[in-house]
């Protein structure tokens, strides 16, 4: 009979179809970065100028750490994916350089944390949403103090309030994507893939 900490051991080990499913969301959420840092995000943005808002139009780079995790459910997806993200993108050339790294770090932290809080047990939509809430409110918290430093308190509350609408609607939308995913049968060797009625 197995002990219970084997089991737990057992159930939070990667398989090597984690790594390369974390690696392929990874790789097409670096792509999407790329085309939305260089084409969409200085369009989208332009009208926030410095507002204390312009995190609402940030959502995009806090999806692949909810949806990895959500795919892979193992201890450390949120901040692989959210970091190879990142790390893909800088290959595109990036107006923020190596800083791209430490926001995916943070960001993927944020999501990491919220779900090792849940024990790495609940994936619903209640997960996600919390998790792409903790993404947004790392982003925040980071780049108040790396790019917006001269705001006053109550604007870098704002701020920080707004990254974490953002990342409550980016995980919404991870979670989304999970399902129309399950549903394709693409998800089958997962979990995901064999509890779609998880809410």
């Amino acid at each position: 009979m197995s002990e219970p900490g084997t089991v737990q051991l057992r159930r939070h080990r990667w398989r090597t179809v984690d790594i390369v499913v974390a690696s392929v969301i990874g790789v097409v959420f670096g792509v999407v970065f790329a085309i939305w840092n260089n084409l969409l995000y200085s369009v989208i943005n332009a009208p926030l100028g410095s507002m204390p808002i312009a995190p609402l139009a940030s959502g995009v780079w806090l999806i692949p750490a909810v949806l990895g995790a959500l795919v892979v459910r193992r201890p450390g997806a949120a901040l692989y994916t959210e970091v190879l993200a990142a790390v893909v993108s800088m290959f595109f050339g990036s107006a923020w350089g190596l800083s791209v790294f430490l926001s995916g770090m943070w960001q993927g932290l944020g999501a990491e944390v919220v779900l090792a809080l849940l024990v790495y047990r609940r994936w619903g939509a209640g997960a996600a949403l919390l998790a792409g809430g903790g993404a947004g409110l790392a982003m925040g918290l980071y780049e108040i103090v790396a790019y917006v430093p001269t705001y006053s308190a109550d604007w870098k509350v704002i701020y920080v309030g707004c990254a974490v609408v953002a990342g409550v609607v980016a995980g919404g939308l991870a979670w989304l994507l999970m399902r129309a995913l399950a549903r394709t049968g693409a998800l089958a060797p997962f979990a995901a893939g064999r509890a779609q009625g998880e809410i």
